[in-house]
């Protein structure tokens, strides 16, 4: 029975990460992607209102 529990932990560990992905990758695109381009949009044009406002030029070096 010592098999058993060894095998337990990774049997359940991949079920979850099986399970993570899949809800990864049906969450990508459809009607979520417009909500989330516009939230990542607004994000991006607040941080460099803020840097014009502060008088320098925004950070685009991770773009």
């Amino acid at each position: 029975m010592d098999y058993v529990s060894a095998l337990v932990p990774p049997v359940v560990m991949a079920a979850f990460f099986i399970f993570l992905v899949r809800t990864i990758v049906k969450s990508q695109g459809g009607p979520n992607k417009a909500k989330e381009d516009a939230a990542v949009d607004a994000a991006i044009a607040r941080a460099e209102a803020a840097a014009q406002q502060q008088g320098r030029a925004p950070d685009t070096s991770s773009a």
